[in-house]
């Protein structure tokens, strides 16, 4: 059996003016794999409230341990404000929510009671705009020799480039969209992001460039419609088109967390890199075909588990 893959971060609920819907980067990772069977320790913080007990309603969906599930007597469960316009949709991400305060005690000893070192430890950046998180998360990396993954997910205003630039450093392998790329290109090698001159060949030779400059063995590039792009330290390059492509797309929520969580999903079943990319781009095509970053029916699961059997 595979080792357990350990993730770190925010469960929270999307809060719109009609419903309520629970995600969260991590939490959406987490749930797919466990969609999955594949052995997995969410490590979060909600409140006693009712998005709390959404949050909580999901684990049992899930069948997820709440052995790191933490409850927090006095901050809320993380809550984004979604306001729908012609324009589209507007976030409020609000601060000093239940998973900005993760207790280093408790979830360290969610990973002694786990009776297994994780394989793969999962993060963001989100989770970390806080210090206390932020100092439970570090200390977790310390304590574990496992693969370190890192979903960027930059969220405006949310995240310094120090806390960027310090998980770039401990993370293995970072994947990013393309606005987080070009966001790193600006921060570390003042390229600008909308320069027309910036040839593919820059592009690479940059993405090289910050693969050096972190120690990373990998950097994955999701392009949306257009598949993904993996950057090996070897400096081997993996084009990974979507096939097929979503035949409609719903909304592209959630997206990159279903990349993430089929690619991890290869790693802990010892796929061949260029299938865990193929199948990661088509799950996230998938998602774009459904409503929301997590299945309401847990019965989509079962087509891709007969098809990568």
């Amino acid at each position: 059996m595979a080792a357990p893959t350990l993730v770190f971060g925010e469960a929270l609920v999307d809060d719109f003016s009609t419903e309520q819907v629970v995600g969260g980067a991590p939490f959406n990772v987490a749930r797919h794999l466990a969609a999955f069977m594949a052995p997995q320790l969410m490590l979060t913080r909600i409140g006693k409230d009712k998005p709390g007990l959404a949050v909580r309603a999901e684990f049992e969906r899930f069948a997820m341990s709440e052995a790191g599930l933490q409850v927090d007597a006095i901050e809320e469960t993380g809550r984004v404000l979604v306001e729908r316009s012609a324009r589209g949709h507007r976030f409020t991400i609000l601060p000093n929510q239940a998973y900005d305060f993760i207790d280093r005690a408790q979830a360290q000893a969610a990973l002694e009671a786990m009776g297994a070192q994780p394989g793969i430890f999962y993060f963001g950046t989100l989770a970390q705009r806080h210090e206390r998180s932020r100092t439970t998360l570090m200390a977790l990396l310390g304590a574990t020799p496992a693969l370190r993954y890192l979903d960027l997910n930059l969220r405006e205003g949310q995240v310094e480039e120090r806390i960027v630039t310090r998980s770039l450093q401990e993370a293995n392998i970072a994947k990013v969209n393309e606005e987080e790329l070009q966001a790193l290109f600006s921060w570390y090698f003042q390229i600008k992001p909308d320069d027309p001159a910036l040839a593919a060949e820059e592009v690479r030779a940059s993405c090289q460039a910050l693969l050096q400059m972190f120690s990373l063995d990998a950097l994955i590039v999701t392009l949306g419609h257009r598949g993904s792009v993996y950057f090996g330290v070897d400096g081997g390059v993996i084009l990974s088109r979507d096939n097929p492509a979503p035949p409609f797309v719903i909304d592209t929520v959630g997206a990159g967390d279903a990349f993430s969580a089929i690619f991890l999903l290869g790693k802990m079943r010892g796929w061949p890199l260029d299938v865990s990319l193929a199948r990661a781009n088509e799950f996230a095509g998938a998602i774009c075909a459904i409503s929301g970053a997590v299945p309401r029916d847990l019965g989509f699961y079962d087509q891709w588990m007969r098809k990568w059997r």
